[in-house]
């Protein structure tokens, strides 16, 4: 856990909702990069093409490409985190797709647009989509039904799984801390003050 001394170390607020959206944008995207740079150690030539391959690695950060798509496309939080949340249900069901520098700018457009659809009351069209990501409304509209399918339409995430995938990602940066792991270091810290003054105490009687 980082330390909450530490003049580097920012809090963040207990509720993803109240989350700054480029820090969790930022968040998101490290992970993901985290993933690329473990998977692409792996990639094979034998590995089979999806519709989520680029020929090439696009010439843009993963963080600055997931920030434009949060920015342009108005993302929420919770579609953010439901991203992350995909990738191990695709994962899990799909096991030979990996995302690699090669798939995961065209996941993340098709993911944003399907969180967006599947938890905002209003959200935007799929020219708008393909325009922030990149690609043809052809192409987004292709990429949004290869994920519903490797999905099996198992698009909704629950409260909890929400505020897990929040927590986890906050805790695994050193630089982030929790404002409720804030609160649990000082109730520990004076839960053992009391302790140490009963032993004191008794020791003096």
């Amino acid at each position: 856990m980082a330390d909450p001394a530490r003049a580097s170390v920012f809090v963040m607020p207990d509720s993803y909702f109240e989350a700054d959206i480029v820090r969790l944008a930022r968040l998101v995207a490290n992970m993901f990069t985290r993933v690329v740079q473990h998977n692409d150690k792996l990639m094979t030539v034998s590995q089979k093409p999806t519709r989520f391959h680029s020929r090439a690695p696009p010439n843009i950060t993963i963080n600055d490409y997931l920030q434009r798509v949060t920015k342009y496309a108005l993302l929420e939080p919770s579609c953010l985190l439901l991203l992350l949340i995909y990738v191990d249900r695709i994962c899990e069901r799909n096991p030979t797709f990996t995302i690699s520098s090669l798939t995961v700018h065209r996941f993340i457009i098709a993911a944003a647009t399907v969180a967006c659809k599947t938890l905002c009351d209003a959200y935007c069209t799929n020219s708008h989509y393909a325009k922030v990501g990149g690609v043809s409304m052809h192409e987004l509209n292709s990429l949004e039904v290869e994920l519903l399918h490797m999905t099996g339409w198992h698009l909704i995430a629950t409260q909890e799984q929400l505020v897990q995938y929040y927590y986890t990602l906050v805790r695994q940066d050193p630089t982030l801390v929790l404002q409720a792991d804030i609160a649990a270091v000082a109730v520990n810290a004076s839960s053992e003050n009391d302790s140490h003054e009963n032993i004191n105490s008794q020791a003096e009687t």
